[in-house]
C-alpha cells in the first residue's frame, strides 16, 4: 500500500466485483474506504470461492482489503438515513461515493446532492439504460464468446475472468479521480456513470474490432489459440508440456528461429512465397498454415527444459502452460518471491499472501497490507468520527438493532 490518496474519504455501497474493487485499488493507495453492508452481509459477503472449514468468502476478504466496515440495517428508514448520512459527511477530501445501486432509490445521486451540493458519486451499472447484467452477460451480448475456441466448434466459449468487471472497476477509479481534480478546482460536484455495457463497447471500439466488422462486413472467425494478425500459438514439447510462443517483432521472430534452428528450412518458404516475415509480421499470420508445421516438428524433437534457455537466450517471447496452482506454488516471478505479496491472517482464519497494490511506486517504500475487515468491525468508529456521534446515541442505535 501507498500513500498517495492519504485524507481521502471513500463511502462503498456495492458489491460483487466492479465496485469493491475500485475501493480497493483506492484504499490500496491510501484513501480511507468505508464501505456499508446490510446486518449478516450483501449478496456477495458469501460468495464463493470459499474456505473449505469456515465457509468464509476468499472473494469478499479478497476484494475488500483496508477497507473499513458498518453493518447497517438498510431496510429501515433510520438505517438508511445513516447511510446517506455517511455518504454525505462534510470535509474538503470527503464526500466521494461508490455504488452499484440503482439509479434511482434512495442513493441516489439527486438524494445526496440535496445533502451535499459537491459530491461526486460512481454509479457501476450494467447496461447504460439501467438494465440488470453482469460481466457474462455483457460478454455474450458484445459477441467475444463468438469469437473464442476452436475453429471447429459452433458453441460460444466463455472465459473465466470477469474482465469487464475488473476493467469497470479500474475505469470507475479513473473518474472518480477526474472529478475530485475539477472539484478542487472548482469546487463542483459530480454524478458519474459506468457501465458495463459501455465499457465493453468502447473498449472493443478503442480495439479496432468494430471497425474490423464494419469495414469487412463478417465476424472474425475463431482460431483456437493462434495470435491474431502475427505469429503466435501453443506448440506441444517432447515431454508433453505446451508453450505459449508469440513473435510480433523482427527480434522476437530471428530469436524464435535461431532457438529453433530453423532459420534456414523458414528462408525456403519465404522464397517460395515471395513473402519476407521477418518484416512483415502480418505475412506470418496470412501464412502461419504453412509456418505452424515448421515449428511443431522442432518443438516435438526437444523437451521444455531444453528449449527454455534456448528461448531466453534468442530473445523470444514464450511462456509454459501450467495451472494456477502450479503457478501459485512454484513461479518466482508470479508468486513466491514477487514482492506486491505479503502474507496476512484474513477474516476467514486462513494465513496465505495477499497482493498490494500492482503499481510500483519507484523510490517509496510499500506500507504493510491491512486484511479485509470483519462485517461491522468498524461500526462504532465510523459513527464516532464520521458523524460525531457519542457513545450514548451509538449503544441506542445498537440496542435497536439499527448497526450491529
Amino acid at each position: 500500500m501507498y500513500g498517495l490518496l492519504d485524507g481521502l474519504r471513500v463511502v462503498e455501497g456495492a458489491a460483487f466485483i466492479a465496485g469493491p474493487s475500485c475501493g480497493l485499488y483506492l484504499a490500496q493507495m491510501g484513501a480511507e474506504v468505508i464501505r456499508f453492508d446490510a446486518i449478516g452481509g450483501g449478496p456477495d459477503f458469501r460468495r464463493w470461492p470459499i474456505a473449505p472449514a469456515s465457509e468464509d468468502s476468499l472473494y469478499w476478504e479478497g476484494l475488500n482489503k483496508g477497507k473499513k466496515s458498518i453493518a447497517i440495517d438498510l431496510s429501515r428508514p433510520e438505517g438508511r438515513e445513516l447511510a446517506i448520512a455517511i455518504a454525505t459527511a462534510p470535509g474538503p477530501e470527503a464526500g466521494l461515493f461508490l455504488t452499484n445501486y440503482p439509479i434511482g432509490g434512495f442513493l441516489s445521486h439527486c438524494a445526496l446532492a440535496a445533502r451535499r451540493p459537491d459530491i461526486i458519486s460512481v454509479r457501476v451499472m450494467g447496461w447504460n439504460d439501467g438494465s440488470s447484467a453482469v460481466d457474462y452477460t455483457i460478454n455474450a451480448a458484445v459477441g467475444v464468446p463468438m469469437m473464442t475456441g476452436q475453429a471447429d466448434s459452433d458453441r460460444p466459449v466463455n472465459h473465466m475472468l470477469p474482465a469487464w468487471d475488473l476493467m469497470t472497476g479500474a475505469y470507475c477509479a479513473f473518474t472518480l479521480m477526474a472529478a475530485l481534480l475539477r472539484r478542487r478546482t472548482t469546487g463542483e460536484g459530480a454524478e458519474l456513470r459506468v457501465a458495463l455495457s459501455d465499457v465493453a463497447a468502447t473498449s472493443l471500439g478503442h480495439l479496432g474490432n468494430v471497425a474490423e466488422v464494419l469495414a469487412t462486413g463478417t465476424n472474425r472467425p475463431k482460431m483456437g489459440n493462434d495470435l491474431f494478425g502475427a505469429f503466435g500459438r501453443d506448440f506441444l514439447c517432447r515431454d508433453g508440456a505446451r508453450l505459449m510462443v508469440v513473435a510480433i517483432t523482427p527480434r522476437q521472430w530471428k530469436g524464435l528461429l535461431a532457438a529453433l534452428d530453423i532459420a534456414g528450412t523458414v528462408a525456403s518458404l519465404e522464397q517460395e512465397l515471395g513473402a519476407d516475415f521477418a518484416r512483415d509480421e502480418s505475412a506470418r499470420f496470412a501464412h502461419r498454415e504453412r509456418l505452424f508445421p515448421i515449428f511443431a516438428s522442432s518443438f516435438a524433437l526437444r523437451d521444455a527444459a531444453e528449449l527454455g534457455p534456448l528461448l531466453e537466450s534468442g530473445g523470444a517471447t514464450w511462456a509454459r502452460y501450467q495451472s494456477l496452482h502450479e503457478a501459485v506454488t512454484g513461479d518466482v516471478r508470479l508468486f513466491l518471491q514477487n514482492p506486491q505479496f505479503e502474507s496476512l491472517t484474513h477474516p476467514s482464519g486462513l494465513t496465505y499472501p495477499a497482493p498490494g497494490p500492482a503499481a510500483v511506486l519507484a523510490g517509496a517504500p510499500r506500507r504493510p497490507l491491512v486484511p479485509a475487515p470483519l462485517l461491522g468491525e468498524h461500526t462504532d468508529e465510523v459513527l464516532a468520527t464520521v458523524l460525531r456521534l457519542d457513545s450514548g446515541a451509538i449503544g441506542k442505535l445498537r440496542d435497536e438493532g439499527v448497526v450491529a
